[in-house]
């Protein structure tokens, strides 16, 4: 029997809760996740292996009015995206229904010539009613399979992925079966961090917040990883707001952190944290492109 794949682009706005399903589809942290909107930067790349088949999934940045350069490429990113596979998964939140901006994505996904699969999120926070009536409005719009799920706890994505199946066409593994996900460790790192910063500072903070990574060693004495990072933001009064009184914020972050590295790792992190101003960076090519925004 010939090997079937499929690459299969995630799109919808922010905080849809696309990151959150491609981790439960892969079955392991590739996107980071926060309540904060346009968490997502980069197209994120998600596998799925079978004994016969591959699919691909790309975790896109969710779709808003861009507001800097940052933004420009974001909404470019996912919607680029959206060409060249076999098939889009459109996303929407229950709790906010089908939005002026929801029909102006599927609108723009709609005069592309790539198949398109809807998806009703966060069904465990409303009545099933009401995710049932976004779902009949979704296919009045022109989908013919659109599926309620919770990304958060499961429900729904088993069937949402069968008929995801039937978008597999001919074609190679692309990624050795042991692999999850196409980011570098360093890329990853510095998402875990950034994931981090988002979750503890205040509003205004997290858009203007990115991470590069400048060191990681693999000690030889002992089984231990060093890593040092520094925390860009735009300005100096949000630096004080990220290292906190007495340093205390950086350190909440940091401990947070340490957390998910060791999962990354596999064995004991020792993390430094180090925090620097970019005067309005999101639009600076320059810095954009140090952070692996290209």
């Amino acid at each position: 029997m010939a090997h079937k794949s499929a690459f299969i682009a995630i799109v919808g706005s922010p905080n849809v809760g696309k990151s959150t399903l491609i981790n439960h589809i892969v079955g392991a942290k590739v996107a980071i996740v926060s309540v904060k909107p346009q968490t997502t930067r980069n197209k994120i790349v998600g596998v799925v292996t079978g004994d016969e088949f591959q699919m691909v999934f790309l975790d896109t940045p969710g779709v808003h009015e861009p507001k800097n350069k940052l933004g420009e490429y974001m909404v470019k990113t996912a919607m680029d995206s959206a060409r060249d596979v076999e098939a889009v998964l459109f996303m929407v939140d229950s709790k906010y229904g089908l939005g002026e901006r929801d029909k102006g994505i599927l609108e723009r996904l709609v005069k592309g010539d790539v198949p398109i699969v809807g998806a009703v999120n966060k069904i465990d926070l409303v009545a099933k009613e009401a995710s049932m009536a976004l779902v009949a409005q979704m296919k009045e719009q022109g989908l013919a399979h659109v599926y309620p799920i919770s990304a958060k706890t499961g429900e729904g994505v088993m069937a949402l992925m069968t008929v995801l199946k039937d978008y597999l066409v001919d074609g190679p593994r692309y990624y050795p079966d042991d692999e999850y996900t196409d980011q570098p460790e360093r890329a990853i790192a510095a998402e875990m961090i950034r994931e981090k910063a988002l979750n503890r500072l205040r509003e205004e903070v997290p858009h203007g917040v990115g991470v590069t990574i400048e060191k990681v060693h693999h000690r030889t004495d002992k089984d231990i990883v060093e890593v040092g990072a520094t925390i860009i933001c735009e300005r100096t009064s949000h630096k004080g707001m990220i290292i906190g009184k007495g340093g205390k914020m950086l350190r909440h972050i940091g401990m947070d952190a340490r957390v998910d590295l060791e999962m990354l790792f596999g064995c004991q992190v020792f993390l430094k944290l180090f925090v620097k101003v970019a005067d309005n960076w999101r639009d600076s090519r320059r810095v954009m492109k140090e952070l692996g925004y290209e």
